[in-house]
């Protein structure tokens, strides 16, 4: 056999340089390509008021760092996609001849995702409306339930310890205050009842007036007939508000089965309401279960990353867990990121962080501890902040900074409870036997002003006894 001969060395390795340099402008790319995942992707489908897929509906998605939009139709079965698209906020908006756009005004895709978001197109209002367009549909047929009446809360329990009630009480509560006007209103009077009530009887489909009416009666403490008024607004005009404030008040009245209809019917006419999943988000966590609760405040944050109100829920439902889910601590990750001078942003973080992680590293303390004394240079008033520092401070046996920081709670926040009791710990475990029996007494005297409190609002929310279709009627508990 043969051997190769080579004429030069140099010839060789030239004749090789070529070739070579055309495989790394090809392998290179496919290299980084593969290192960096796949290209985040966006897809879903456009529906009118019925759930009937609309074809042919025009659909933009506007990154807020771009000039320009990117376009697609809807194909014959409603469905669109946009692909290769980077991280970031986006606008999208779908348009159809003879409907009202529909439109996410801010939706955040993340590196890699596979996104979906689903547009529902309402018929043009009157007078704008195209020939033989449909008329909207009535929001309820018949609802799956019905408010029979209602109880006294004073001896409200519920499953799960007095942190987890009073956690879905303080939610609940939070998601009603949602549907109120940052506008103070008038204080509500008998004569104020009575003039809407003459309205009602000229103008018996009066939607605004039955909301104005259900208003004024909620806060007259006549919540049953608030309810159904509130019901007849949104049954004669299906708008988001009132449907929202409908579902709200049964939420409030602790009635979570019949608030989780009402949400749920409400977010599939108007799918970019990032309150509606929070009532829905709100009434799963009053029925206990917490995966599916966070799930829907997760999406809500997703509607809407730049708004603050889903992440605060989130942040408020860690506090009732022992371990947050990690969807919650990623989305509250994101909140810190997207508002980094957010004093909360970076104190709820902090928390799902040492609450998130059973072995907790040098790094993971450090980090933990940086967020803290961020989120209290921003608000030096956050009391919470102060006192999860010292939580930390505690389990790394530094008592003495511990001390100090549940000191700090107090001032910032006297009423706190557990910054009293942790604060005697702390004293206990320092040796200062007479200040942590000083601390406790507080405690104890703090906590039983803090349940004759609860008690007296508990009163004051009468609960709602519903029933639902082909089940019993629902007990007081």
């Amino acid at each position: 056999m043969g051997c190769l001969r080579v004429a030069h060395p140099s010839k060789f390795v030239h004749s090789l340089r070529r070739p070579l340099a055309a495989l790394v402008l090809v392998v290179l790319p496919l290299i980084l390509c593969a290192q960096q995942g796949e290209p985040a992707s966006l897809r879903g489908t456009v529906r009118d008021s019925q759930g009937k897929p609309v074809a042919g509906a025009t659909v933009r998605l506007q990154a807020k760092d771009a000039a320009q939009p990117l376009s697609t139709h809807a194909d014959a079965e409603g469905k669109y996609s946009f692909t290769v698209l980077h991280q970031g906020v986006y606008a999208l908006r779908a348009e159809m001849t003879g409907y009202s756009d529909a439109a996410i005004p801010s939706l955040f895709v993340g590196a890699n995702e596979a996104k979906t978001a689903d547009l529902t197109l309402l018929p043009a209002k009157a007078g704008a409306s195209q020939p033989g367009s449909a008329k909207p549909p009535e929001f309820f047929d018949q609802p799956q339930f019905t408010v029979a009446g209602v109880t006294d809360t004073t001896n409200l329990g519920g499953h799960g310890s007095d942190t987890v009630v009073r956690t879905r009480e303080t939610i609940a509560k939070e998601t009603a205050s949602l549907g109120k006007a940052s506008v103070v209103a008038p204080p509500a009077s008998p004569d104020m009842e009575e003039s809407l009530q003459e309205k009602i009887q000229r103008e018996p489909n009066n939607a605004e007036a039955h909301h104005s009416l259900a208003d004024v009666r909620e806060k007259l403490g006549d919540s049953l007939e608030a309810v159904r008024e509130y019901q007849r607004a949104a049954e004669l005009e299906p708008t988001e508000t009132y449907i929202f404030d409908w579902g709200s008040e049964l939420l409030l009245h602790h009635a979570p089965e019949p608030a989780q209809e009402v949400f749920s019917k409400g977010n599939r006419m108007f799918p970019h309401s990032v309150r509606l999943l929070v009532g829905i988000g709100a009434s799963w966590f009053a029925r206990g279960v917490v995966d599916q609760a966070v799930q829907k405040i997760c999406e809500a944050s997703d509607l809407s990353p730049d708004d603050a109100m889903p992440y605060l829920f989130l942040g408020k439902m860690q506090s009732a867990a022992a371990t947050p889910p990690a969807e919650l601590v990623e989305k509250l990750h994101r909140f810190a990121t997207l508002q980094p001078e957010n004093a909360e942003a970076n104190y709820y973080y902090a928390v799902g962080l040492w609450k998130g992680s059973s072995s907790r590293s040098a790094t993971d303390v450090t980090q933990v501890e940086t967020l803290l004394d961020k989120a209290i240079r921003l608000d030096p008033k956050l009391a919470a902040a102060y006192l999860q520092l010292g939580i930390v401070h505690a389990a790394q046996h530094d008592f003495v900074a511990a001390i100090a920081n549940y000191q700090h709670a107090i001032q910032a926040a006297p009423e706190s409870d557990e910054a009293h009791y942790r604060l005697a710990q702390a004293y206990r475990q320092a040796g200062e036997a007479d200040k942590a029996k000083a601390e406790l007494q507080i405690y104890d005297q703090m906590t039983k002003a803090s349940a004759e409190k609860t008690e007296r609002e508990r009163h004051e929310i009468r609960q709602f006894v519903y029933t639902l279709r082909d089940q019993p009627p629902a007990k007081p508990h």
